[in-house]
């Protein structure tokens, strides 16, 4: 057996797993760094096992991926030809509330006039509160793109945006970059056994080719099995199962027919027991069902996923995935950070996963190298701060459910006040007479802002009885300006901007 020596000038990292988690990682710790000019104070290796399949369903991004892209050193053209890639604006909701197709946006663009004046208020129709004050619903109900020909790649001046695209052929992308450009290094191997000292440290990897590897932080992206953080560790998945009820998924790649449209939006359409998301890539949809076994079988999930998907469903194989909905409370642990699924789940309503991976691996390069001395308290930060995004992230999920009106035992039970965490019952009860605020998500590491929140709750009818409040909104003169120039944004929107499907095509072809 080999034992790897340790350069003692450098600080080693040692990635367990691939996938868009290992690699994602890799490549923000490394561009981070800059690990390819040698000069650095790190040293990053990715194991990896040739026979373990990843997920890849995680075809949903958040607009922070834009930027991370970026510092990587991709170029966004790229990222598009290799990945099928298109242009996601924002989420749409189809019959969430009623279920008669009624529908709502969260668009990722926040209203107009945010910051300078509380529009709700204002807004006759409360559930047309993002129609009234975003242009971006008209954009993605016409299928356009988030920007014109003229404007160079990562540009959201016009439209803030993130991206849909092929999970597998991203970690595949990530993967050659990291090697050829970052200098991540690169070993194909399982690993057959992990030495630590009790639950608190990993001292060192065995690898099925020999190879014995030891770090100064391991991060774990093994994926549900959770080998360094969950099984060696013994850090325990902090479960949701009682708020989010969601434990499989039906996934589906269904390829376009005909004359197709590219939509520039993810939608979530909901069904008895759950909810069915529809991915526009630029060359097939990706579409799955997204459900709770307590309240449905397999066999009735897959067959409201082949009806909504049509006639093509036919010669498709859904293929299936479990999971256990949590988080572990502990993250950093030790000298392992447990980064994706490793760190823990929830359904994917929001896309949250892969933005969870940047942030992660963000902090994780801003960190290191790190003195042994100063990891625990690193670490203990870090926690804190993961705790927190976990709870808000629940606390929004949960909010897409609770103020729906359908009849079936899943949506009923959904609006019991019983599963709704303490966190989010306190910010309703405050809501119930002023709405979501910026002042109420000032943590400088939010994830959604108070628009999301306004977005969600407002597009489910939720209207705040403001009177309590009314000496505030004496400003309908201004509001009527906003709702007036909305109009005109977004007339100038359906005006000049490409369809989304022509412009990946001329763009691509440029």
């Amino acid at each position: 057996m080999n034992q790897t020596s340790q350069n003692s000038s450098k600080q080693k990292i040692v990635i367990v797993g691939g996938g868009t988690a290992g690699w994602l990682s890799a490549a923000i710790i490394a561009a981070k760094h800059k690990v390819a000019d040698g000069e650095c104070g790190l040293d990053i290796t990715l194991v990896e096992s040739s026979d373990i399949p990843t997920v890849g369903v995680g075809e949903g991004t958040w607009p922070t991926m834009r930027n991370t892209l970026k510092d990587i050193g991709l170029s966004e053209k790229e990222v598009f030809k290799r990945c099928s890639a298109a242009f996601k604006q924002g989420g749409k909701f189809v019959n969430w509330v009623a279920g008669n197709n009624d529908y709502y946006y969260h668009p990722f663009t926040v209203p107009l006039g945010y910051g300078r004046v509380e529009m709700a208020p204002y807004v006759d129709n409360i559930a047309e509160f993002a129609n009234a004050t975003n242009f971006q619903q008209h954009v993605c109900e016409h299928n356009m793109a988030p920007r014109t020909l003229s404007e160079e790649e990562y540009s959201s001046a016009q439209s803030n945006y993130a991206y849909h695209l092929d999970a597998g052929a991203f970690a595949d992308q990530l993967r050659e970059f990291s090697k050829s450009t970052l200098g991540v290094k690169h070993t194909v191997a399982t690993v057959l056994s992990v030495q630590s000292n009790g639950t608190n440290n990993i001292e060192s990897i065995t690898l099925d080719n020999g190879e014995c590897l030891s770090a100064d932080l391991f991060i774990d992206c093994s994926g549900f099995k959770s080998l360094l953080l969950g099984e060696t560790l013994q850090e325990p998945l902090v479960s949701t199962d009682d708020v989010l009820f969601n434990n499989s998924a039906l996934a589906l790649h269904v390829p376009y027919e005909g004359d197709y449209e590219i939509k520039p939006y993810t939608q979530a359409t909901a069904q008895e027991a759950g909810w069915i998301w529809d991915i526009g890539l630029a060359s097939r949809r990706g579409v799955g069902h997204v459900y709770s076994t307590n309240f449905i079988s397999d066999d009735k999930a897959e067959t409201l996923l082949r009806n909504y998907v049509g006639d093509q469903a036919g010669e498709l194989s859904a293929r299936v995935i479990r999971f256990n909905s949590g988080y572990r409370k502990n993250i950093w642990k030790g000298n392992v950070v447990g980064i994706g699924l490793a760190a823990g789940f929830v359904e994917p309503l929001e896309a949250t996963a892969l933005m969870l991976i940047e942030i992660s691996a963000r902090f994780v390069a801003e960190q290191m190298p790190l003195p042994n001395a100063a990891m625990p308290i690193v670490s203990q930060r870090f926690n804190k701060q993961m705790q927190y995004r976990w709870q808000r992230i629940i606390d929004f999920l949960k909010l897409h459910y609770i103020f729906n009106q359908r009849s079936e035992d899943y949506w009923v039970a959904n609006r019991n006040p019983a599963t709704i965490p303490d966190s989010l019952k306190e910010d309703l009860e405050i809501w119930k007479y002023r709405g979501p605020q910026i002042a109420d998500f000032s943590a400088a590491i939010e994830l959604f802002p108070a628009a999301s929140y306004q977005y969600v709750l407002y597009g489910m009818g939720f209207s705040p009885d403001f009177s309590l409040q009314s000496h505030f909104y004496n400003e309908r003169d201004l509001a009527t300006k906003v709702i007036q120039q909305n109009q005109l944004i977004t007339q100038q929107k359906l005006s000049s901007l490409p369809n989304h499907r022509d412009y990946i095509a001329q763009w691509l072809a440029s």
